[in-house]
């Protein structure tokens, strides 16, 4: 996403393996016909080629973005003919444009990068493919596919729906049911579509009604803050979606502090703390909805085979994909211990 906030914020839920992804190219330029399933060899756990990967992304002031580094690191760390050149990463545009440019004049293979600001970013992207260096364009897309080869991100909307979803099949048989939103920051494009997600994904129960929405900026403090103001305002209501986990450390205790537990609340993102709290089962938290940032890896393992010139075995296509759109999945009591591995701190 091109907000300068700080994510733009799934192969699934969790990185696919190369070997399990990764047929076919490095460029955007036709190969020679070959039939589909073609015996071109695609990217596995072997040695293969050496790779220089360059990795840009913005500061990592909040743990979701600690955790794309830290999944980006372990990633190329499991390849032992990569190199990953890994900048400071910074949230001012200026400065992060420099880091690209600087990875760039070092001739890298590939480039992972993850925007502070999409839009401002473009246009390093399109230098980068002039150069003839791939660029693996994650979570917060550049205002050109001409920027990037391949896009890796989450799905925002698919965030809302999902937890619409999830809340509505709980209270379906409950009637004049009333849920409360606690949004993210309201000026970024993430936070709208979340709700718009969450708003669409409603419709389908008649007798759910949304009956507050407070938007809040991310941290646990905000998360703490607005939700005690909800609880003022709000006596009673069956559910509660909060975007972010962050900030959900914080309106959970807003919530114990108010001796609330009449409701059902879902989540956002996979922190790790909320994966205790559901495995747990001793508060209203019962389900978070994923945006993990496994991503990271699954961006360097893209990055890989495009250095390798070979792709993604399973597919018949030739090509790596120009975008691959991640699901938003939801994490329960239920199946818990599938995806408590992906939770960050």
């Amino acid at each position: 996403m091109p907000e300068t906030s700080r994510r733009g914020l799934l192969f699934g839920a969790t990185a696919l393996s190369a070997g399990a992804l990764l047929t076919a190219c490095t460029s955007n330029e036709p190969k020679s016909a070959q039939p589909a399933g073609n015996s071109q060899p695609a990217a596995d756990d072997k040695p293969g080629k050496p790779v220089t990967i360059g990795f840009a992304g913005p500061q990592a002031d909040h743990g979701w973005l600690n955790a794309i580094n830290v999944n980006a690191k372990s990633r190329a760390e499991k390849y032992s003919e990569v190199t990953l050149e890994i900048t400071e990463g910074s949230n001012d545009t200026a400065a992060q444009i420099g880091q690209v440019k600087t990875l760039i004049n070092k001739k890298v293979d590939v480039l992972v990068i993850l925007p502070a600001d999409g839009k401002a970013l473009t246009q390093v992207g399109l230098e980068a493919m002039k150069a003839g260096i791939p660029v693996v364009n994650l979570d917060r897309i550049f205002a050109s596919p001409q920027a990037y080869r391949c896009w890796v991100g989450g799905d925002n909307y698919g965030m809302g729906l999902n937890a619409g979803h999830y809340i509505g099949e709980q209270l379906k048989d409950k009637a004049d049911a009333k849920v409360v939103e606690l949004a993210g920051i309201d000026n970024l494009e993430l936070t709208k579509q979340r709700s718009q997600g969450f708003k669409d994904a409603l419709k389908n129960y008649p007798n759910i009604k949304l009956v507050a929405r407070q938007a809040a900026e991310f941290t646990v403090e905000s998360g703490q803050a607005k939700m005690a103001q909800l609880l003022q305002a709000q006596k009673q209501f069956d559910a509660l979606w909060n975007h972010d986990d962050d900030q959900g450390v914080g309106a959970l205790r807003a919530i114990q502090q108010a001796g609330r537990d009449e409701f059902i609340m879902v989540g956002g993102a996979g922190a790790k703390s909320a994966m205790d709290a559901i495995k747990a089962d001793n508060s209203v938290l019962k389900a978070t909805v994923l945006y993990p940032p496994t991503m990271a890896a699954s961006a360097i393992d893209l990055a890989r085979a495009l250095g390798q010139g070979k792709g993604i075995g399973g597919l018949s296509e030739m090509e790596i994909p120009t975008s691959l759109t991640l699901y938003s999945a939801v994490v329960t009591k239920d199946n818990i211990d599938q995806y408590l591995p992906t939770g960050f701190n």
